[in-house]
């Protein structure tokens, strides 16, 4: 994994920030260029201390690095810089990373627009006058541009893929458990959210994966991990059998164009050899919905209790957060009983379609990349949006049953605006569709269509 030549690989790394960050806003927290060269030159003097040995990298602005400000993108926490890292950053080190700064996300990583009050607003590459997404929206443009060549995020609803579909790059939303967060907090119930690798290639995927993934001592539904580096070789499509869920039966709307793309994309696919089947939808949508609002205003609430109780850090939170904390704490028990009794019958209808396809396939959102400058879309064509987050509805499935995503590059809009597919498939199935997303790159290379400086 390593290049041979950190102090290069460093200055090109500054050379492309240099390029980009300035119009982006993608990398924050930067450190100090000379330190970073000098970090890269021991590297280059001594023997490789893991697979990452060298490899500049900046990790996503909700994980804690030692030394490094970590803001969480709030005006609480905008001179936070912790004296110990995260499981990951950690495990980042100690593959021989060398952390150069962060990268941007909402405030508290709430909805899938990369801006806050602390660092501002990140921009799409492709056209910055539009989001690149979010809460992994600052990974995802780094990567886009090269100032990053691997990336980490984290994804609760939607933050690895929707990012990624909006910067033409490449993630995977891991099974559950396969990759530890931290082991602080309630390690038993809230199952919702997972950090994953982000990259240009699968190939790079799969190696940062092998970095992140495996069990911690403190968090009891961590999971063991296969190597899944070496796993790519002759992927292929041939054979593989996709569901194609389309919009649900009606229930997503999507912006024009987003329909066809994916589906252009399907007929390559079918061309490459898979067979694509239309798939009726398994679970009512608004179940799904149901289930997910609950879970996750109470996950938040939970999260977010001590910041809310206290009326002078209550009133610098922003709307989304208090919107769905208070939403949380009036959540009765039954209601949460009710919620994952939803879940629990959406996972079974789910598994009974995998009995008839190996894989399922949905956009990785419901519009193009918007206006920078809004909060968030307050509608999609003639349908008017009753949360901040409805717009990204179709993430759910994923998000609420756990089943590991790869996103791939999909296509482009008429005024070169990329959209992603997140292709899902049982618990387990993480080398299966690293596989799938290395045939791919090779029969369509949309991630080599790379942003004009």
């Amino acid at each position: 994994m390593t290049s041979g030549n950190s102090t290069q690989r460093m200055r090109d790394t500054l050379d492309a920030i240099d390029a980009w960050n300035g119009r982006l806003n993608a990398i924050v927290a930067l450190r100090d260029a000379e330190a970073l060269l000098a970090e890269a030159a021991q590297a280059d003097a001594t023997e490789a201390t893991g697979p990452l040995h060298g490899v500049p990298i900046a990790v996503k602005d909700l994980v804690r690095t030692k030394g490094i400000a970590t803001t969480l993108g709030s005006p609480l926490f905008a001179d936070n810089v912790p004296s110990i890292d995260d499981v990951l950053a950690a495990r980042l080190k100690a593959a021989g990373a060398i952390v150069i700064g962060k990268t941007n996300v909402p405030e508290f990583g709430l909805g899938s627009h990369s801006t806050n009050p602390v660092y501002g607003v990140t921009r799409n590459p492709y056209d910055p006058s539009r989001t690149a997404g979010g809460s992994s929206g600052g990974a995802a443009a780094a990567l886009a541009t090269g100032m990053l060549d691997f990336a980490d995020g984290s994804d609760m609803m939607g933050s690895l893929r929707n990012p990624a579909g909006w910067n033409n790059t490449y993630s995977l939303r891991p099974t559950i458990g396969l990759v530890p967060s931290e082991p602080e907090g309630d390690v038993y119930s809230n199952t919702l959210s997972t950090l994953g690798p982000m990259a240009r290639t699968p190939r790079q995927l799969a190696q940062l994966l092998d970095v992140m993934a495996g069990p911690d001592r403190g968090q009891p539904l961590s999971r063991p991990a296969q190597p899944l580096s070496g796993q790519l070789e002759g992927a292929t499509l041939k054979g593989i059998h996709f569901g194609l869920l389309n919009d649900w039966g009606g229930a997503f709307p999507y912006e024009d164009g987003i329909f066809e793309t994916v589906h252009d994309a399907c007929a390559k696919m079918a061309g490459a050899g898979a067979k694509i089947t239309a798939i009726a939808p398994p679970f009512p949508a608004a179940h799904l919905w149901q289930s997910w609002t609950d879970l996750r205003s109470f996950a938040v609430a939970t999260k977010m209790r001590p910041l809310y109780e206290d009326a002078r850090k209550r009133a610098l939170l922003k709307p989304a957060a208090i919107w769905e904390i208070e939403r949380g704490r009036a959540l009765s028990a039954l209601d949460l009983q009710t919620a994952t009794s939803l879940r629990s019958e959406a996972f079974r209808a789910l598994m009974a379609v995998f009995d008839k396809v190996d894989a399922l396939i949905l956009p990785t959102a419901q519009m193009w990349p918007f206006p920078a400058e809004w909060a968030y879309p307050e509608q999609i064509g003639d349908t008017e949006m009753d949360t901040y987050h409805r717009w990204m509805e179709v993430v759910v499935p994923v998000s609420l049953l756990g089943f590991p995503a790869v996103t791939v590059p999909a296509g482009f809009s008429d005024t070169g605006l990329p959209m992603g597919m997140q292709i899902f498939a049982p618990m387990g199935s993480d080398a299966a569709l690293l596989r799938v997303a290395e045939a791919w790159h090779r029969t369509v290379d949309f991630a080599g269509m790379a942003p004009a400086r």
